[in-house]
Order: C-alpha cells, then structure tokens, then sequence
C-alpha cells in the first residue's frame, strides 16, 4: 500500500497541475497492484472528486468559468455517465478497454500541450449539437471505466478552438467533478462492497495532499504546457506498462 500510495501522490500532484483528476493513471496503478477489480472504478472516481475540487474553486474564484462553454458539454454526459457507470463489464474487456483510452488520452494530451499558453487564437462557435453529442460519447466511455473524461474533452476543445486556455480548463475540471460524481452514483447502483472500499482509505489522503501540490506547483512553479508535457508521458508510460501486462 506505502509503493502505491507514492504512485497516486504523484499521480495527483501531475494531474490537479494542469486542471485533471488523475482517474485513468488511478485505474492502471490499481490494475498492475491486483487491487479487487469490482471496487476499481468508485476508488478512482472519489479520488477524481478530491482532487479536481480544489482545481474546480480555484479556477472559479480566478473568475475563469465560461457556462456558456460548458453546459452543452454536461447535457451530453450527464445521463451518459451515470448510465455507462451503471452497466458492468468482464475484467478482460475492461484491461483492453482501459489501455486504448490511455494511449489514445496520452497522445490527446501530448498535443493538447502544444496549445497551453496560446491565449491569442481565434474562438470558434462549436454547434451545440455536436458539442452535446461529444459530451454524451465522452461521459458513456468515461462511465463504463471510471474516469472524469477531461483528459480527452480538454485536448478536443484545443484543437477545436471552442475557448480560451482558462475557459478550458476550468471547463475540465468541472467536467471530471461532476461525471465524476455521477459516475460514483451510477457505481452505487452496482453491488460494491464498502468494507473493503474504506479499507483503500490512505489513498484518497494521499491524493488530497498531492492535489494541493499540484495547484501549488501550477501557480508558482511550472508552466502548463510543460506540466501538461510531463503528464502526458506519464499516461503513455502507463500504458505500456499496462500494455506488456495484457497484450499476449
């Protein structure tokens, strides 16, 4: 528990840096440790919520939060999350599951990067319908695994240019709380054992400190887009981790 617990401080302090709450990099680390494959996805998901809420207040109190972009978005994933969190899956699927969206989010990531500190771009007016189905395909996914989905919608509004780099991340983060939050009351439809769930409890200590780090580091210390480099070599890094775990 002490080598795992280190691994998710870390997670915590990369992720909560560039606005994310860590929960695919969370999923892995408990798949590689043979933490109970059931409780997988609530642990992850509560760890989500811990350290994206801090993220979430700050970026408001900066006066960051644009509804405008955000709303369609949670339309769309909303029932979407609580509905994927709600359907079970064979473990087997869900490892090959877990990989491809962290390969696929590491190289999101790696060039969402490149478009961090890019205050001057020209916005786009994304139609609310396709921004409405992207937040639905992005909270299903998110549900059946047990993830926030801000690290794919983050890097799609880059490349996009749906807002300005504050607007979206602060955009994130709100989105991983609360696909977050109900991806945990979709779990909660599911027969979870709680004993065994409270029994993970030094985890979401370490995640807490390591999320304050993180907005420390982001504030003072490090630029986004070199915090955002780092965290995405880290997902990839993870997967193929995962990769030579699963792959025959």
């Amino acid at each position: 528990m002490i080598i795992l617990s280190a691994f998710f401080f870390i997670t915590a302090i990369l992720y909560s840096s560039v606005g994310f709450g860590g929960g695919s990099t969370y999923l892995a680390l408990m798949l590689i440790w043979d933490i109970p494959y059931y409780i997988f996805p609530i642990i992850a998901l509560f760890c989500n919520i811990i350290v994206v809420s801090g993220n979430s207040i700050n970026y408001i109190r900066s006066g960051n939060l644009n509804i405008k972009l955000l709303t369609p978005y949670l339309v769309g994933s909303i029932p979407f999350a609580f509905l994927g969190a709600s359907i079970s899956i064979e473990k087997e699927i869900f490892e090959i599951l877990l990989f491809f969206i962290l390969v696929i989010a590491g190289i999101f990531l790696l060039i969402g990067s490149k478009s961090f500190n890019k205050d001057q771009i020209k916005i786009k007016q994304i139609p609310k319908i396709l921004s409405i189905s992207i937040g639905s395909v992005i909270g299903f996914i998110s549900g059946i695994v047990g993830i926030g989905g801000g690290i794919f919608l983050s890097p799609l509004l880059f490349l996009m240019k749906a807002g300005y780099p504050k607007h979206i991340a602060t955009t994130a983060s709100l989105f991983i709380l609360i696909n977050s939050i109900f991806g945990v009351a979709g779990q909660l439809t599911k027969n979870i054992v709680f004993n065994e769930f409270l029994n993970y409890w030094p985890l979401f200590l370490v995640v807490l400190t390591g999320g304050q780090v993180g907005n420390f580091l982001n504030i003072k210390f490090l630029t986004n887009k070199i915090l955002a480099l780092i965290t995405s070599l880290l997902v990839i890094f993870v997967a193929a981790r995962m990769g030579f775990r699963i792959l025959p």
